[in-house]
């Protein structure tokens, strides 16, 4: 039996599991250098140190940075499904809760929360497991755009 484009994808992306990415078509996400964690089916689970250059005024990550972590993730989430069309975010809804700072390891997760046939609505939470704390939390719809 053929093995699906989900699974050939999911063997791909498990080959880098406890590996900083840094050949990922995404240039932010080699930028961001995550440490794969984990890789299912419409689930991804990455690691990140918080850089000098990742923090704001005050030292602390950065919410922009933070964003773009769920959004690049998410996006990553979407190849995980194995679906043929091309996918490009519509929204990020995001709430903030904590703080992060330099060297801390943050923790980002995803899930799928509805598949449609035009749009896939996800979420990410990210963590600061030392702190045993959830620093965001973000809503993205993704629209099928062929």
């Amino acid at each position: 039996m053929e093995e699906s484009l989900s699974e050939q994808r999911l063997n791909f992306l498990r080959q880098s599991i406890g590996k900083v990415i840094t050949t990922s078509p995404s240039n932010f996400m080699n930028w961001l250098a995550p440490v794969l964690i984990k890789a299912e089916h419409g689930i991804l689970v990455c690691q990140y140190t918080v850089r000098k250059e990742m923090t704001n005024p005050y030292q602390i990550l950065h919410g922009g940075v933070t964003a773009g972590i769920i959004d690049d993730l998410i996006g990553a989430t979407v190849f995980t499904m194995g679906l043929n069309d091309r996918f490009t975010t519509v929204n990020n809804y995001i709430d903030y809760f904590a703080t992060a700072s330099e060297g801390d390891e943050i923790v980002a997760e995803t899930a799928i929360v509805k598949r449609g046939r035009t749009i896939l609505n996800l979420q990410c939470e990210v963590f600061l497991p030392s702190k045993k704390r959830l620093i965001a939390k973000g809503y993205s719809n993704m629209l099928n755009i062929g």
